[in-house]
């Protein structure tokens, strides 16, 4: 994902000092979602410094804190392409099917708007787009309704992916970070790394290199620094700071750029100014599909996802939770997918897709069972000094990047 999935993961969550939601977004108008990608970075923010008057809107445009109605349901969706797609494969089917209302705002909702809305009484959306840390923090201070899980069928929830199954949060759609090589540098046949350990023998393995940075601390080469010294997927977390630096440092003689966004490594690899490195996949795949030679190797991705949840005192909390387990259906996900090319959590989906576009997506079968999901509970944690792990990466990445 990483079409908006890097970049919203980041800029949501205030606590972490942070700039965009974890982020990136796909084909069909990929050129029109990157824009509003682009627009949206700058949009959250302002709202983030306006979040009174933003909230304030919303509930003006929402039916400011209307009582329970068994017809009425209130959503934010976040913005562009991302909320089309919303509309078409969840909102109206939603309403066909339930004759439930929607009345649903084209915006993205920021942990400071969230905790405005529930401090003050004044809820003025029953379901609201998140990413997993901005989910876990909003459900340890109180501010999240708790996911009822016994209103979904059997087979729809064990397709879920268990790590987007969170008690006060669901995820829809999953993004990775994953290794890229340039094949007219690279090519098919020729020694490439297919390992983070791999990667990082430069030796063996030669070429130009590039790493996202870890300037947002809820991103950064953090999990491949581990892999890459040797630790086992299954013990990454709680990850041990020290030793993710030391492996840093290996590397970081080999690192061209520590690329900060999805347009940026998307132009990097676009202009073959790296021949291997990371970068989120609907990006690779983009270019891809235009014709770069570029190829994705799946093992050791990094997963994230996008979720949903319900702001406490929610005035249609019934209908919301009606809402988030309609659009985890495997049915309403390959929907989804087929607008706006995010890899569906819902593994039911697959049998729904054409394997030529499945094969596209972080959650493919073939392609989970060798990836890692990150932990946003880890990131979000905080110490005894009050400081987060997220907080604590940005620091010690500011002051290790410029030694």
């Amino acid at each position: 994902m990483p079409w908006v999935g890097a970049y919203r993961f980041r800029a949501t969550h205030q606590r972490i000092k942070s700039t965009k939601r974890n982020k990136n977004r796909p084909a069909g108008g990929r050129e029109e979602v990157e824009q509003a990608m682009s627009m949206s970075i700058n949009r959250r923010r302002f709202l983030q410094a306006t979040s009174a008057v933003a909230v304030g809107a919303m509930a003006y445009h929402s039916g400011h804190s209307a009582a329970q109605s068994p017809g009425e349901l209130r959503v934010a969706l976040n913005g562009g392409d991302y909320a089309k797609a919303c509309t078409e494969a969840f909102v109206k089917p939603f309403e066909a099917e339930t004759g439930i209302k929607v009345t649903s705002v084209a915006d993205e909702v920021t942990f400071t708007q969230l905790e405005l809305m529930v401090s003050s009484g004044n809820v003025a959306l029953d379901v609201i787009p998140t990413n997993p840390i901005t989910a876990i923090e909003a459900s340890q201070k109180g501010y999240l309704e708790e996911i009822d899980y016994s209103i979904y069928k059997k087979s729809e929830l064990d397709a879920i992916l268990d790590f987007v199954k969170q008690p006060h949060s669901v995820g829809t759609i999953v993004y990775a970070y994953c290794m890229f090589y340039n094949t007219s540098k690279l090519p098919t046949g020729q020694a490439r790394p297919v390992s983070w350990s791999e990667f990082w023998d430069v030796a063996k393995y030669p070429g130009v290199r590039t790493l996202v940075s870890g300037q947002y601390g809820v991103e950064g080469p953090w999990e491949e620094a581990l892999l890459a010294d040797g630790v086992s997927p299954d013990a990454i977390y709680p990850m041990d700071i020290d030793r993710v630096f030391k492996s840093l440092d290996k590397i970081k003689p080999h690192i061209r750029k520590w690329f900060t966004s999805g347009s940026e490594i998307q132009q990097m690899m676009h202009d073959k100014v790296v021949d291997l490195g990371q970068t989120y996949d609907g990006r690779a795949t983009l270019l891809i599909d235009q014709g770069d030679p570029i190829e994705i190797n799946r093992n050791q991705a990094k997963l994230s996802w996008d979720c949903w949840a319900i702001p406490k005192g929610a005035a249609n909390a019934s209908n919301a939770q009606k809402f988030i387990e309609f659009i985890t259906r495997a049915d309403r996900l390959a929907a989804f997918s087929q607008l706006i090319p995010y890899g569906p959590a819902n593994q039911n989906s697959f049998k729904l897709l054409p394997d030529s576009l499945a094969r596209k997506f972080a959650t493919h079968p073939d392609y989970v069972k060798s990836s890692l999901a990150t932990n946003p509970k880890w990131y979000a944690e905080v110490g005894s000094d009050g400081v987060s792990n997220a907080e604590r990466l940005t620091k010690r990445w500011n002051e290790w990047v410029l030694q």
